[in-house]
């Protein structure tokens, strides 16, 4: 893994490519090079109900936290974090430009004795 999980303002949807910044942090967790591509997953979810900063509509926000199985130096951890930190920075540098919009990202460790993972995806992948 990397598990990466967004949460953004609804607000968003029409603003910014969602669906491009999963890919975009896909692709940097890839080059970041600390988990097999196997395990990477990155989802998106859309918060209808949110109220920011003064409460103008105006203002959007995009959150998201990664997940990492123990056992990584805080190095390694750090490395990722800014990784893709840049890497989302890059990709909503026009939308930063255009909009008010708030971005924050966290880094945790999973606990793999209360985290089972199973599953068929490796044996799927042409070069893993």
């Amino acid at each position: 893994m990397p598990h990466v999980e967004l949460t953004y303002s609804a607000n968003l949807e029409d603003i910014v490519d969602i669906a491009g910044l999963c890919n975009e942090l896909r692709r940097a967790s890839i080059e970041a090079d600390v988990a097999p591509v196997a395990g990477i997953r990155v989802r998106a979810i859309r918060c209808q109900h949110y109220s920011i900063a003064d409460g103008d509509t105006k203002h959007g926000y995009i959150d998201f936290s990664v997940r990492l199985r123990e056992g990584r130096s805080d190095e390694v951890k750090a490395a990722l974090t800014k990784k893709l930190f840049d890497s989302a920075k890059q990709f909503l540098r026009n939308d930063f430009k255009h909009h008010s919009i708030a971005l924050s990202m966290e880094t945790r460790d999973i606990n793999s004795s209360f985290s089972p993972k199973t599953g068929s995806i490796r044996q799927f992948l042409g070069n893993a």
